[in-house]
């Protein structure tokens, strides 16, 4: 029994023509409707579950394609089915013609990469602490204070806020100071960048960035660069080949 049509992604026509295993060992095929190519396969489910196997699943299609040398497609929303062809034409193609064909192009000769940076906030801190004697001796009287060692001192609620805040202002420029310098490396190298959320508390960064395909190799070199450069302070995952979701925006004219 099937389910319809899962879709993948848009490519300009005629679009891929490979042997490809899609969504539960279906093959992938390609539709041409107008001068958009659709690759899809059998729908096996009526609703495909956001697991990390189907996730990866709908990446792969996207990235072979991508490696056989179709390197301008519009990613589509993972778990988009169809019962007909008629749906695409009348929700989405007749609406959006013009927009798919502006994507079309902004997209070609560009890949997307993506950044993402983490740090120890624990060991930061003990670097700011050994950096700033001022610092670190305010924080050192503060928690004497709450830990009843102050022989006969104390701190007033403002006197202990103004030593919170500025430790918590330390950190953030010194989070700053780093961002900083990969967004001066890596920004002249892009012609556009998406800032998404930082989605753990060690995260301090998650940048999608738009490169020309030429310039990956340099743009991995700057990486690498500020790899060193930062020493054993980050953990860097750099993501060099991916379908561009953060500058098609299909989702938003699906």
């Amino acid at each position: 029994m099937t389910y319809g049509l899962y879709l993948y992604g848009i490519f300009p026509a005629p679009g891929p023509a490979l042997d490809l295993e899609g969504l539960d060992h279906q093959p992938v095929q390609t539709q041409v409707i107008d001068r958009f190519a659709f690759l899809y396969s059998a729908a096996q489910q009526e609703r495909y579950l956001a697991s990390r196997r189907n996730l990866l699943g709908h990446e792969k299609v996207l990235e072979q394609a991508m490696h056989a040398g179709y390197r301008t497609l519009l990613p589509l929303q993972f778990g988009l089915t169809i019962e007909t062809w008629d749906t695409v034409t009348e929700q989405l193609i007749t609406p959006h013609r013009e927009s798919l064909e502006h994507l079309f192009e902004t997209l070609s000769g560009y890949r997307e990469v993506s950044i993402k940076l983490f740090w120890d906030s624990n060991a930061e801190l003990q670097a700011l602490m050994a950096e700033d004697a001022n610092l670190r001796e305010k924080r050192d009287f503060l928690e004497s204070v709450r830990s009843s060692r102050s022989d006969g001192k104390s701190l007033s609620m403002d006197e202990i806020v103004l030593i919170g805040q500025a430790i918590e202002k330390a950190m953030s420029d010194r989070k700053q100071t780093i961002i900083q310098a990969f967004q001066d490396s890596l920004n002249p190298l892009a012609i556009a960048r998406v800032e998404n959320e930082v989605l753990t508390e060690m995260m301090i960064y998650n940048t999608a960035y738009l490169i020309p395909w030429e310039a990956e190799a340099e743009f991995s070199q700057q990486v690498e660069a500020l790899d060193h450069q930062f020493d054993s302070r980050l953990k860097i995952r750099y993501n060099d080949f991916t379908a561009p979701y953060n500058f098609a925006h299909l989702d938003q004219l699906t």
